[in-house]
């Protein structure tokens, strides 16, 4: 398994209505990385891998420090789950770590 591979696994086993910030998901790999390599590997991400499901420690949405249109996709991806974000943020306790 490439680790790219290992990646779209793990950001496919967070479960519906949760989310992991990037660097839970870096930390759950076989050989960590850092949260900031994880946001650089989901630009990659495939059609089929709820990306959505991955913000910052915070629950900020930080895709949309690329592109505001992606943020405002993930928050309507992430509210059709039941995920209400607060401040444009998700709230703690729909963090899941993987």
């Amino acid at each position: 398994m490439t680790r790219l591979e290992e990646l779209w696994s793990i950001v496919s086993s967070i479960p519906r209505g949760k989310v992991a910030g990037y660097g839970d998901v870096g930390r759950a790999m076989k050989h960590p990385v850092s949260g900031v390599l994880i946001g650089k590997w989901m630009h990659q991400c495939p059609p089929d891998v709820p990306w959505w499901r991955v913000c910052g420690k915070n629950g900020d949405l930080l895709v949309g420090r690329k592109d505001p249109r992606v943020a405002n996709l993930q928050a309507d991806m992430l509210l059709q789950e039941g995920i209400e974000l607060v401040d444009g943020r998700v709230g703690i306790e729909h963090f899941f770590v993987p």
